[in-house]
């Protein structure tokens, strides 16, 4: 299906690693003539790293969407009753965040807007990026993978041997998930051998 004239909220969270493979994806939905609104939450906001720091990267969520990035609750909150969107994206999805959306804590702009968007029973996407998944974030994800209007992109286990609790989603399958998702389906399948095409 095509993603033409879709709103299509896209939130960030702090797995700044995760990034670079997330970024071309924004592109294709934006290429598929997506409206693509970034929300960026206040560790991306506020926190430099190795991988670069958070003003860099919200310039360049900005110049790729042509939208102003929503960084407050405030901001996000009219995305349920003023400016609904067809679908919102949270990639990467950290294990704080995820354990968070899990338990309907909503204190920063990403998950707010997940929350407004559920409220209009319409698709949120979660791309996740966490060390523990597998640990005692498991509770969270299948609470996450067992709600109603919930997607996940692909994802499988990126280093088995030396982080065996880790889990990270396959971000190139992001625009395939959320044109499944529009449609009210789980892109499939949803759990893959992700270490196998790192190699």
């Amino acid at each position: 299906m095509s993603l033409q004239g879709k709103r299509i909220g896209f939130g960030l969270t702090g797995s700044h690693c995760t990034y670079d493979a997330v970024f071309p994806e924004i592109e294709k939905l934006v290429q598929d003539g997506a409206e693509v609104i970034p929300i960026v939450t206040f560790t991306v906001k506020n926190t430099e790293t190795r991988f670069g720091n958070g003003e860099d990267w919200i310039q360049r969520i900005e110049k790729l969407t042509g939208h102003e990035a929503i960084d407050s609750i405030v901001k996000a909150e009219p995305l349920g009753p003023k400016y609904p969107l067809d679908c919102m994206v949270i990639a990467p999805l950290t294990g704080v965040s995820m354990s968070k959306f899990a338990n309907a804590i909503n204190d920063s702009p990403v998950l707010m807007a997940a929350k407004a968007t559920l409220r209009n029973l319409k698709p949120v996407v979660l791309g996740i990026s966490t060390n523990d998944a597998l640990g005692l974030n498991g509770v969270n994800l299948m609470k996450l993978m067992a709600t109603k209007n919930i997607y996940f992109i692909p994802y499988g286990q990126d280093d088995p041997f030396k982080k065996p609790n880790s889990l990270v989603a396959k971000m190139t399958l992001l625009k395939e998930t959320v044109e499944a998702a529009i449609e009210g389906k789980q892109y499939q399948p949803v759990i893959i051998e992700k270490y196998k095409y790192n190699e």
